[in-house]
Parts: C-alpha cells; sequence; structure tokens
C-alpha cells in the first residue's frame, strides 16, 4: 500500500501487489481510495463507473488523469480507460505536476495509471469473478512473448462484465478490449503502444437529495430506477441508458540520439461517441413526427444528451541534452486540440418505456418541418513551450530542478440553432523550482513550488448557460515541505502544503450524468499528510496514512437575493466546500506462503457541500477485505489464485461526497441584509451496500 518515493515532490502510489489482491472489477479510483491525500466517491460495485475524487480542498476536475502520461477520460468515466489486470501501478501526485506533461487541469496534481509492460514469454492471464447484484465478469490475457528478432512483444486482451444496479431496477453491460506493443533497442531507446476499447450500456444512476437519503436511511424506500414501464413519470430504467463507445490511444517514443542527446515524442488520441437518455415528459399534441403526423398528447417523450464526437488529440515533443555530468536541460513543446459536438435531441418513447436511439427517424419529435435538435460546439487549441533544467551535486545527494512553461490557448462555444459565439484567447505562465537532498540511504527532504493552472473543460463549458462571457482560467500557487525516512523496517512519509487558489472553479451537476462549472471566487488552503508503513514482519505490513486541512474561502461569492438584486454570500474566511479537516486510513496485510489477505479503513471527516455553508455531511468510515490463496502451478496453471473481496462490510448506508456543490439549501442572509431564494441543495453519492465477489485466475 505504500512504496519507497525519492521524487523532489509528494507522490503516492499503489503498487501491482496491492492492486493484484482487490477484485478485477476495481477501478483506479478503488484502489487509490486509502490514500491520505484523497476522499474518493463511487457509486456502483461492479467497476462499470468511475465516481469522484475530492483532494486538498479540490476535485478530480482539477486533477490531470492520465494513462502512461496521456490525458485519459474524467473520474466520472475512468473504467473506459483499462482494465485492472493491464494496471502495473498508480500513482497520485497531489501537489506537482512533471513541467512536460499535457494537462490543462492540475491545481490538484496528477494521478497516473501505468500501463502493462508486454511480456518477454509467450503466455498469458485469465480469470472469472461472480458476486453481488449478479455481477458476472471474464477476463482473458494474451501475450505475444518476443516476436522472432524483431525484438516486438505484445498483448492482447478482452473482458466482459454484467451487473444489476445496486440501487433501483437495471442491467449494466462493459466490453473492453486492451492491446499493448513495445520495442526496445540495446541503446536504451524504446516505442511503446497502448490501446482500448471500450462499450458501455449503463443505468444512469439517480443521486438522492438530502431529503431522498434519509427517507432511504430511515425507512429503506430507495431512489432507484423503476422496474417496470412508468406511464405517469417515464421513469423506467430502459429510458435512462448511457450508450457509450470510447477509443483511447497514446504512442510514447525515446529516442537515444547519442550519448549526451535524446528525444522523446508521446502523441495521445482519445475518441468517444455515445448518448444518454432520461424522461422528457409528454407530447402536448403540438408536435408531430418526421412525416407530419401530430404526436397525440400525454405520449411520453425522451431527452437526450447526445455527443456526436468528442475528440482530444495532442502531442508532446521533447529534447534532452547533458550539458556535463551535473547538469541536464530539457526543451520541449506540446500542442493539443479539443473538440466536443453535442446535442440536446428529444424524441418519442417507445412503447415499452424503453428509448430509442435518437437517431431513430421513426421517433424523432418536430416542430412543422423543423426537429427538435439544439446543440453546440465547444473546444480549444492549445500551443506550450516549455523549459526545465535539472542539475545534481555532491554524488547526486543534491537535486534541483528549475523550469518553466507558457500555455497559449483559443477557446470557443458556439451554439446551435442560431450560430451564437463567444470565445477568448488565453495565456497561462507555469513557473516550477524543486529542491531535494539525500542525507544517505534513510533521510531525504524536498521543497517544490509552482504554478498551475485550470481552464474550464470543453465538456463543461458544452453544459454551462450560455452567458456570452466564458468563466476565467483557475490559477493557483503551491508550495510543498517534505521529509522521508526508510530502512528495514518503516516507511514514513510527511508532506507539508500550502495552496492560494484564484477565480476558484466548482463543477455543478445538470443532471443526466452532465456538469457544469462556475467560478467561485478565490480560496487558500493549508495542512499536511503523514503516511507509514512497515516491511512484513512475520508476514503482516501495517499500513496507516492522515491527513489535516484547512481550507478557506478569501472572497464573499456573488449571488442575488429573493427580489433579484446582485449582492453576494457572506463566504469571507468560512470552510471551503469538499473541504472535510481530518482524513485517516488504515491498512493490515498479510501474506504468508500462498495465502494472502489485505483489510482497510477510511474515516473522512465532516464537511460542508454548498457554497452558504448552510448545507453539511458528517464524517462517515468505509471498510474492505480482500482474502485469496495462490495455489502451486499444476500442468498449464502457473499461477492458479482463488480471492474474496468484499465492501462496506458493516453494510453503513452513508453519503461519500456530492456529484457537484450546491449553492444553498435555505433561504440565507446576504451582504445586503435580505434573504437569498430557497436553493435545492446537493445531490449526494452514496456508498453501495455490502458486496462480495469471487475471482478464480491463472497465469499460463
Amino acid at each position: 500500500m505504500m512504496r519507497v518515493e525519492t521524487a523532489p515532490y509528494a507522490i503516492q502510489t499503489i503498487t501491482k501487489a496491492f492492486i493484484e489482491a482487490k477484485s478485477p472489477t476495481s477501478t483506479a479510483l478503488d484502489l487509490i481510495k486509502n490514500l491520505p491525500s484523497v476522499n474518493v466517491s463511487t457509486p456502483d460495485t461492479s467497476g462499470m463507473q468511475g465516481g469522484r475524487i475530492q483532494s486538498r480542498s479540490l476535485t478530480d476536475a482539477d486533477m490531470a488523469l492520465m494513462v502512461d502520461g496521456a490525458p485519459a477520460a474524467s473520474a466520472s468515466y475512468m473504467a473506459e480507460d483499462i482494465d485492472s489486470e493491464n494496471l502495473d501501478s498508480v500513482s497520485m501526485m497531489p501537489g506537482s505536476s512533471p513541467i512536460d506533461l499535457p494537462a490543462t487541469s492540475a491545481a490538484a496534481g496528477v494521478m497516473n495509471e501505468t500501463s502493462h509492460d508486454p511480456a518477454h514469454q509467450f503466455g498469458g492471464l485469465i480469470d472469472f469473478s461472480y458476486g453481488t447484484n449478479n455481477l458476472s465478469r471474464e477476463f482473458l490475457r494474451v501475450e505475444s512473448g518476443d516476436i522472432a528478432k524483431t525484438g516486438l512483444r505484445s498483448y492482447l486482451s478482452f473482458s466482459n462484465t454484467h451487473a444489476r444496479s445496486w440501487m433501483g431496477a437495471g442491467i449494466n453491460q462493459r466490453r473492453h478490449l486492451d492491446f499493448g506493443i513495445r520495442k526496445d533497442w540495446e541503446n536504451g531507446s524504446y516505442a511503446k503502444l497502448f490501446m482500448s476499447w471500450n462499450y458501455e450500456d449503463f443505468v444512469i444512476d439517480r443521486y438522492p437529495t438530502a431529503a431522498q437519503f434519509h427517507q432511504y436511511k430511515d425507512t429503506g424506500v430507495g431512489y432507484g430506477r423503476k422496474a417496470e414501464f412508468d406511464p405517469t413519470g417515464n421513469d423506467y430504467w430502459k429510458n435512462n441508458i448511457d450508450h457509450w463507445n470510447q477509443l483511447f490511444l497514446s504512442a510514447p517514443i525515446h529516442v537515444v540520439l547519442t550519448d549526451k542527446l535524446q528525444f522523446d515524442l508521446r502523441p495521445y488520441y482519445n475518441w468517444g461517441q455515445g448518448w444518454d437518455g432520461s424522461s422528457g415528459g409528454f407530447a402536448k399534441g403540438t408536435t408531430n413526427y418526421k412525416s407530419g403526423e401530430t404526436i397525440a398528447s400525454g405520449t411520453p417523450l425522451t431527452s437526450y444528451f447526445q455527443e456526436n464526437g468528442a475528440l482530444d488529440v495532442g502531442a508532446t515533443a521533447k529534447l534532452g541534452y547533458d550539458i556535463d555530468k551535473h547538469n541536464h536541460l530539457d526543451f520541449g513543446y506540446w500542442y493539443e486540440n479539443q473538440d466536443y459536438t453535442q446535442h440536446f435531441p428529444t424524441s418519442v418513447t417507445k412503447a415499452d418505456g424503453s428509448n430509442p436511439s435518437p437517431n431513430d427517424a421513426a421517433y424523432q419529435v418536430y416542430s412543422g418541418s423543423n426537429r427538435s435538435y439544439p446543440g453546440n460546439t465547444t473546444g480549444y487549441e492549445i500551443h506550450s513551450l516549455f523549459l526545465q533544467e535539472t542539475a545534481k551535486y555532491f554524488h547526486d545527494h543534491l537535486l534541483v530542478n528549475a523550469g518553466f512553461k507558457y500555455v497559449m490557448s483559443n477557446v470557443w462555444y458556439r451554439t446551435y440553432p442560431g450560430n451564437k459565439q463567444m470565445g477568448q484567447n488565453l495565456t497561462a505562465p507555469l513557473p516550477h523550482l524543486s529542491i531535494s537532498y539525500h542525507f544517505n540511504d534513510h533521510h531525504q527532504v524536498y521543497v517544490n513550488a509552482e504554478g498551475d493552472f485550470r481552464q474550464p473543460s470543453a465538456s463543461a463549458l458544452g453544459n454551462t448557460t450560455y452567458t456570452g462571457t466564458l468563466p476565467k482560467n483557475q490559477y493557483s500557487i503551491k508550495e510543498e515541505l517534505g521529509y522521508r525516512y526508510n530502512d528495514k523496517y518503516v516507511i514514513v512519509d510527511l508532506d507539508l502544503f500550502n495552496y492560494n487558489i484564484t477565480n476558484r472553479l466548482l463543477s455543478t451537476y445538470l443532471g443526466n450524468n452532465q456538469s457544469g462549472v462556475v467560478n467561485a471566487g478565490n480560496q487558500t488552503a493549508r495542512g499536511f499528510d503523514a503516511m507509514l508503513s512497515t516491511q512484513p514482519i512475520y508476514g503482516f505490513s501495517p499500513y496507516v496514512s492522515f491527513e489535516y486541512l484547512n481550507a478557506r474561502m478569501d472572497t464573499n461569492i456573488a449571488a442575488s437575493d429573493a427580489s433579484g438584486n446582485l449582492t453576494a454570500f457572506r463566504t469571507k474566511g468560512t470552510q471551503a466546500p469538499l473541504s472535510p479537516h481530518v482524513m485517516a486510513n488504515f491498512g493490515l496485510t498479510y501474506a504468508h506462503e500462498g495465502f494472502f489477505a489485505n483489510a482497510t479503513l477510511h474515516y473522512t471527516g465532516p464537511q460542508s457541500v454548498s457554497i452558504a455553508g448552510d448545507q453539511r455531511i458528517p464524517g462517515y468510515v468505509t471498510n474492505t477485505l480482500s482474502l485469496g490463496y495462490h495455489f502451486k502451478p499444476v500442468w498449464y496453471a502457473k499461477s492458479p489464485t482463488i480471492r474474496l473481496n468484499f465492501t462496506n462490510l458493516t453494510g453503513s448506508i452513508v453519503r461519500t461526497g456530492v456529484v457537484g456543490v450546491a449553492t444553498n439549501t435555505q433561504a440565507v442572509r446576504l451582504m445586503n441584509g435580505n434573504l437569498s431564494k430557497t436553493g435545492s441543495g446537493a445531490q449526494f453519492y452514496v456508498e453501495p451496500r455490502f458486496s462480495m465477489t469471487g475471482t478464480i485466475s491463472t497465469a499460463f
């Protein structure tokens, strides 16, 4: 659950041994739940969806989420990128981001998933899982081994997952393919390619309000989708489905040109297409089919979020030169283009209550000869230059890294019909400085300081109401001071941090799995992370981590009173939303001969979930347990293994986070002395009920 680190900044890593003890359905979010800097909320136990991350008063929207250093899907859709069997490690850099990283949102740091390197020998891995909520999952990976004398090696894997929704009715299905290939040269050059394809059909969750949550907790009456056609509410689960195709590709290349000169090229490509359906109310007899036939009043309708194409393509090129034995210089260029085209059409719901494809002309809704098909295109184009110098002295005990990155971005937003447009050119200067000193093999101190920014994502802009003005970039200045110790018995890591954030961007939940974004003033966050783990003692390896966080809002956030007069909330100096003062984790791992086990506990303290500070959720505890046994090889089965994975052993019904920060719940007193309007409050992630997954697996 913890490894020895030497980087000159905070980094927290989950290794392959821990990943292999967890359920194969685990996403990267499930795997990092016990790191000290994060609070993770997940909506399901089948691994088909992602969730949300909170880190040091920020969220995953402020974070660079990467696979092999390339931008990946958002945290809500993390399962689209890679299967857990093909993960070698997951690292969190909560307060920093490498200067050559292709990221437009690294204020909360970086989470990087490292993919499996193909094996040199022919073989593979196979596993089967079955568990709670009718979960069934099959996975197969085949390794080519070294291919003749080409130096190439590759693998191909496929998984199929099927599960029932844990809350309410619904069936979820996921099919996933991963492919990797690598070639190494004797001089240290290499080329690697990772590609994944993901197709999912899953029920769009209903996230409860505070009242719906308490009704479920107190009476057992749930808030999920209905099992049968609902002619009054049109809330049948088959009318609330997310259909999605995703293709991801990264292809890093490292070329050793001379003894002193190296070149790196990291191209990437991410493309998605699909749609979400939800209840669109009922026809009023004023619309018609394409044929001209009037749609009868009271006919159920389906509204869609249709992503016609979500494209993210880019590349980073870097030239590295060893000036002398002490100094190394990097110079690079990063280009990225994002383009999101989406529409919000309406169709007639099928007679059985399910939603048709929005592309099926037989169900599309028209007003006369005009189809109901509003939409928009949003995106940006980035050009960035960066330069950094790394110096090592005193037999490499002292390391100094200084760099500067300059980002130039062109952002656009166009709506259809009407062709309204808005856009802007933005720049962001991002300095970096880190200093590390190793006293000996056991002690290290470091200091890290940098500027980071967050540009509103294209998808969030596309879901935000057109106002004629785009949200401002969020900018943060961050400092870290750290100490590490390790010997043959213990590993200790302490990190103190300070963030100053300008033009804070907050995600707002709009329903139908979509989020928008708004500016919310300035913010300061200070605290520390502490981690401690022991090397195995009679097979036992305990682990503890702790975070203290003090995050305060530095401005009064603009608001309108009940009469429409512009004023502000009294937020200056109050606790920032999503900023629990305390988080703590405990883990215990055991491995002896063939038996292995792991148990974890996580605690998150009380926190505010509204800008006005009038809505909070209490602290909560979550837990997991993993048990397994490695049998001796049998015939072609090199590592026959059985394991059982449990989550929420106590069956706790707790809220673990929100899908978007609320403005306010009650009418609150504003700066001008008047009351605000009553707000709707937040919608919550609820910890899924107790689950168990059993898995049999073997390498061959």
